[in-house]
């Protein structure tokens, strides 16, 4: 091997080593517990920055191969660790890695070779060069990762909870109305996703045709609700359902308070019906634990796992998840509620929906309104085991 050879594969290795200590550090992999290729986009700017003041003075086609070769080696290496830790290859994202690595390496080749009068017009030009494209990164891949919301003219989901999601500040009623509504970010942002119908009780708001029913931890049910709500699923309507056998919910009111929701699930008699029996929530673990359904990731807290579940069922993340026919339609059981409180799903910047910490907007979308919750690009979640 020859030296410019030698010193091409350095090169070109280093580089791509980089790229990868960015995207796992900087660009978030290890503290989102994923391994998206994507979030390298931001930070490719800084290596071939690196790369076109390393080879500043080499001739034109051995710059063009050390940018190749790089290129090809982050490719090679993000797609195995891809494969290897979420089981899919993510050639979407590795795509569009390899069309911003030639652009941001030709841009800095050009800003390296630039020779204006002014000496420092440089400097300032990669300072500017490095702020945009770390903020116009990010921006493109907010709005890529970003789920689709429903059609207008879709059906509304109704929705029956007894979680404070409405009006979730404190306050008495004149504090509401004088502040505004304080809605809590789960049900502002299931909002943006489609129409929601947030309702008391399903004997007079029953959903509409083509309207889905999402049932979160609900206070005591009268037996009519259950009947309406046991009928509707039958005829064929699709349903998610969170029975929270041991909720850590903050508790908005004061201990005892009956505006409070339920401490555990009341659902027993409709689950009963249907066949399934929830188990008890630990107590010795509150921590978040991830839970992954077909490749959406949800977060859950002290959630339980149905104990029984009829064969029409399919179970997911140690039981703690279920998708069952019931009748003509369709439930998804989930033994915990506290997968919408928002430090388990919000992304860790306000809007940048690719830095969220799971899919529970976007999967809750995808199952109560049709084409809601499909994003162009999807994270890639290191694969959880399932307990």
């Amino acid at each position: 091997m020859t030296i410019l050879s030698r010193r091409l594969v350095v090169r070109a290795v280093s580089i791509a080593a980089l790229v990868a200590l960015l995207a796992w550090i900087g660009g978030g992999q290890v503290l989102l517990d994923r391994i998206d290729p994507a979030l390298a986009l931001p930070l490719l700017i800084l290596p071939m920055l690196l790369l076109a003041v390393w080879q500043r003075r080499e001739g034109v086609d051995l710059r063009r191969s050390t940018l190749v070769m790089a290129l090809a080696l982050v490719a090679g290496a993000q797609t195995l660790l891809a494969v290897s830790l979420s089981g899919s290859a993510g050639g979407l994202q590795i795509t569009l890695v390899l069309v911003a690595g030639a652009a941001a390496g030709w841009v800095a080749d050009r800003l390296v070779r630039w020779r204006p009068r002014v000496r420092w017009l440089p400097w300032f030009a990669g300072l500017a060069l490095v702020i945009g494209w770390f903020t116009a990164g990010h921006m493109l891949l907010a709005a890529l990762y970003r789920p689709a919301a429903a059609s207008t003219g879709t059906p509304a989901t109704t929705m029956l909870t007894g979680l404070p999601l409405r009006w979730s500040g404190n306050g008495d009623i004149a504090a509401i109305i004088s502040g505004g509504a304080e809605d809590d970010p789960a049900l502002v942002q299931l909002e943006a996703m489609g129409p929601v119908s947030l309702v008391d009780s399903l004997v007079d708001h029953v959903p509409p045709p083509g309207g889905a029913l999402l049932i979160a931890h609900p206070r005591a049910l009268a037996p009519q609700e259950l009947v309406a709500i046991d009928a509707f699923v039958r005829g064929g309507g699709k349903a998610v359902v969170l029975a929270d056998a041991l909720s850590g919910w903050p508790a908005p009111h004061p201990l005892g308070d009956p505006r409070n929701p339920p401490v555990t699930s009341l659902l027993t008699p409709l689950l009963d019906h249907w066949g399934v029996t929830l188990g008890a929530a630990p107590t010795d673990d509150n921590s978040a634990s991830a839970a992954d359904v077909d490749g959406a990731r949800l977060r859950l807290s002290s959630a339980g796992a149905f104990e029984r579940l009829p064969p029409t069922c399919r179970s997911f993340a140690g039981r703690r998840i279920a998708q069952c026919r019931i009748g003509a339609g369709e439930a998804w059981l989930v033994g915990d509620a506290d997968l919408l409180f928002a430090p388990l799903w919000s992304p860790l910047v306000p809007g940048a929906d690719h830095l969220r910490q799971a899919d529970t907007i976007a999967w809750l979308a995808a199952r109560l309104w049709p084409g809601a919750g499909v994003a162009v690009l999807q994270p890639l979640w290191i694969r959880a085991h399932a307990d």
